[in-house]
């Protein structure tokens, strides 16, 4: 199911709709042809080979060796949407990579749908928009990843993904972070050349994995697993190039049941990542 939109490619299905609707008229048939909207826009190909990143970009090559920065994938995906679990499956197996910090960022707006996706949040949209307008993108879409807030593509197209994490893993960061358990948590930030108006330093809690059996919507009857699922993201404060510490409260985040917290420095809203760190909060992962 989509809304209508009124875009070349939605005309052109619709043509082709209407012909194929003749026809199958004649032959005492009916079906329904879906239109392309903005916010779901087709997921692509992809295929069933395990992901592959080139030798040395897990590693984090000479471009992060000093700091140790992880790329940072962030998928923008919905339960209901039914063009996201191939990228939900790439997802996971970016999880567990070396060198990755990958988090799935669900979005509300396919709530209308028929499934309210339990782990959605209005917060995370806006975050999504933000992206949008900094990337130029007409509009949102599912599923997207967006690669250290510089680059997008749509998330179940394994190439791109790929391609685009090697190329990130070329750049280095601009500051090095280090998040500890020391004193229940701290969030240390090195001295740096930071951008015009400073950087947000945000702290992101997320679960390990969700299997969720879905019972409406583009998706009803599916089981749907979902890795790394974001739960809370606040800021800690703003960065501007001196040295910084931050104390976080690590033992809340394993009280609520989340299994793993990460810090992003990045520059305005929606803007490049230009510092992460991510630690394990259960020792199942990471």
């Amino acid at each position: 199911m989509s809304r209508k939109s009124s875009s070349p490619l939605a005309t052109s299905l619709g043509l082709l709709g209407g012909l194929l609707g003749a026809l199958a008229l004649a032959a005492g048939l009916t079906f329904w042809v879906a239109e392309a909207t903005p916010e779901s826009r087709a997921a692509g190909g992809g295929t069933a080979q395990p992901l592959q990143l080139a030798a040395g970009t897990a590693a984090n090559p000479a471009a992060r060796a000093e700091t140790g920065a992880p790329v940072v994938v962030e998928l923008y995906t919905s339960q209901g949407c039914s063009s996201c679990p191939p990228a939900d499956a790439i997802l996971s197996e970016l999880a567990a990579q070396p060198g990755l910090l990958a988090l799935s960022f669900h979005v509300d707006y396919w709530d209308y749908i028929g499934w309210k996706d339990p782990f959605a949040s209005a917060q995370f949209t806006e975050r999504q928009r933000d992206y949008a307008a900094k990337l130029g993108l007409r509009y949102v879409y599912t599923p997207q990843i967006v690669i250290d807030g510089r680059r997008d593509v749509v998330g179940s197209k394994r190439g791109a993904v790929t391609q685009a994490i090697e190329d990130a893993s070329q750049e280095a960061p601009a500051v090095a972070v280090t998040l500890d358990r020391e004193d229940g948590g701290r969030v240390r930030l090195s001295a740096g050349t930071a951008p015009s108006g400073g950087a947000t330093v945000w702290l992101v809690t997320f679960d390990d994995d969700h299997d969720t059996q879905v019972a409406r919507g583009e998706n009803g009857g599916r089981a749907l697993h979902n890795a790394n699922v974001v739960r809370e993201m606040t800021t800690l404060g703003t960065w501007t190039g001196e040295a910084k510490t931050f104390a976080i409260d690590l033992a809340a985040a394993r009280a609520a049941g989340r299994g793993g917290c990460a810090v992003l420095v990045q520059q305005g809203r929606g803007g490049p990542v230009i510092g992460a760190a991510v630690l394990d909060l259960d020792g199942e992962h990471g």
